[in-house]
């Protein structure tokens, strides 16, 4: 196996769905497992979390299909946008439809209707993100709409947060009374309510009131909390990214080290290389930034991150090849790649390239 992967510890991904489980209680868990699980690995990871969840949530139709094609039998919400060409596949693999406008509502009631079967679909209500969804203050003349649609499921009914890490919550609030004004729709109406979601990850750890009948918990079922929000659950990081180291040398002074001579030491120094680089999603903006740690010690990165490998400086320290070198965890976090990449966590863990192997623990 190549001496750069990813270790994914299955044992922590289920504590931290059971600890959102017990907190949300009696609402459902809809784990996100979107761009290949928040690059832990959807492969590893549906099929393992599978028997403990209520469903499962992805944004992309192919991202549905994948998980089919792995066996996955749960209910699966597609959360991002679709065309109307699509719908057929939402039919053929039993997926669940977000429809975000009353054009997709009716396309999706006439492929239904066409095909005689039943398609289930989650209405998306816009209250304030302006990305997709029937704007709230249109939303009663789509949910009059989605009444007289005879061959669609409407199974839910939600929205989505734009500012809930936010701690004073005064848009998140907003949101909250705008989606329960579209609510009552059903309520005017003596009808059952569909599911009821809007929860993110931010909105779990610091919002109860927007629990209501779902929750779809992202970057935090994988022990990640978002910035600035209260740690409410108790869950931890799931995952590690390690290498190994591949050379050793003596670097003399007047020897700059990588492509453009960014860095070079005033003294003789060892520089060890990493078979990793910004082609594995180890970003290049991190170059003369980035800290390693081997045998239990923290490093710099030096010298121009490459495609496939990068440089660092170890000092006088006697670093072998072979020795095992963490980039990620361990005392190492996804805020501090973050940093040094001048993004967020969510982006750090969905960066990491598909070509970096996936190692699962489960013990």
């Amino acid at each position: 196996m190549r001496p750069t992967y990813l270790e994914v510890n299955l044992p922590q991904l289920r504590k931290n769905l059971e600890a959102i489980r017990a907190h949300v209680a009696p609402a459902k868990v809809m784990p996100m497992i979107k761009a290949n699980a928040y690059g832990h690995g959807v492969d590893g990871v549906a099929p393992f979390i599978e028997p403990y969840v209520d469903c499962l949530g992805v944004a992309l139709v192919e991202e549905g299909i994948h998980l089919r094609d792995l066996g996955i039998r749960k209910p699966i919400l597609v959360a991002g946008g679709a065309l109307p060409e699509q719908i057929p596949l939402f039919l053929e693999y039993d997926l669940i439809l977000t429809a975000s406008s009353a054009e997709l509502l009716s396309a999706a009631d006439a492929a239904a209707q066409s095909a005689n079967v039943k398609l289930t679909v989650h209405l998306k209500i816009d209250t304030g993100m302006e990305r997709v969804g029937a704007h709230y203050y249109e939303a009663e003349a789509f949910l009059e709409q989605s009444l007289k649609c005879k061959h669609v499921l409407i199974e839910g009914i939600y929205t989505h947060f734009a500012n809930s890490e936010d701690p004073r919550l005064t848009h998140a609030r907003q949101q909250l009374e705008r989606f329960q004004e579209v609510l009552r729709f059903y309520e005017k109406r003596s009808l059952p309510t569909p599911i009821r979601h809007m929860a993110n990850s931010a909105a779990i750890l610091q919002f109860p009131e927007s629990h209501m009948d779902m929750v779809r918990p992202g970057v935090m079922f994988y022990g990640v909390y978002p910035v600035d929000v209260e740690h409410s659950v108790d869950i931890a990081p799931v995952l590690a990214w390690k290498s190994h180291v591949a050379f050793s040398k003596i670097t003399l002074p007047g020897h700059p080290v990588s492509y453009g001579s960014l860095w070079q030491s005033e003294v003789p120094t060892r520089i060890v290389t990493i078979p990793c680089g910004y082609g594995d999603g180890y970003f290049r903006r991190m170059t003369n930034k980035a800290q390693v740690i081997i045998n239990g010690n923290k490093y710099p990165q030096v010298g121009r991150i490459c495609m496939d490998q990068f440089m660092v400086n170890v000092g006088d320290d006697e670093v072998q090849v072979g020795d095992e070198v963490i980039l990620l965890g361990n005392g190492i976090t996804a805020y501090d790649l973050a940093e040094w990449m001048g993004t967020n966590e969510y982006e750090v863990m969905t960066s990491i390239s598909a070509r970096v192997p996936r190692v699962y623990r489960n013990e």
